[in-house]
């Protein structure tokens, strides 16, 4: 069986460049929205995602005040951190702030070229920021050292 991550484990996990699948309650009817997103996480702080306004998605976070976020590890030793939490901050962010998230996954000079891309298609991006409430982890690195 999978260990969970410690806190310091699973914060340092989820502070790595992963890409994210967000997941908010949906209209009734319909099942969550799930989705893939980039964000960004400091031990100890708040988990932030970038989007446009106006999205079914930012209305769907903006109505249920919540939302989760999971991301894993698939190469080598299967890990997953899941964060579920109430949204706490929502702002424009600027064109510093949006470039900093780029630059997580996109490698200089094309995260410049990305962000004002972004610029000029979809207008300025927000941040909505989480307060991890509820953690779900597991690493599978033990149970792969049992077995060899």
């Amino acid at each position: 069986m999978a260990r969970k991550m410690t806190t310091e484990e699973r914060e340092a996990f989820l502070a790595e460049p992963r890409v994210g699948v967000l997941s908010v309650a949906a209209e009734p009817g319909r099942a969550p929205l799930t989705t893939p997103i980039w964000y960004r996480y400091e031990p100890g702080g708040d988990v932030l995602v970038m989007t446009s306004p106006g999205l079914r998605k930012t209305r769907l976070i903006e109505a249920a005040g919540r939302f989760s976020l999971c991301v894993q590890q698939q190469d080598g030793l299967y890990k997953y951190v899941s964060v579920e939490g109430p949204v706490v901050k929502t702002w424009p962010m600027t064109k510093a702030e949006r470039h900093a998230v780029a630059a997580r996954y996109l490698p200089p000079g094309i995260s410049e070229a990305y962000t004002d891309a972004m610029d000029e298609a979809h207008g300025n991006n927000i941040a909505i920021a989480m307060r991890p409430e509820r953690w779900n982890t597991a690493d599978f690195s033990d149970v792969a050292e049992r077995l060899s």
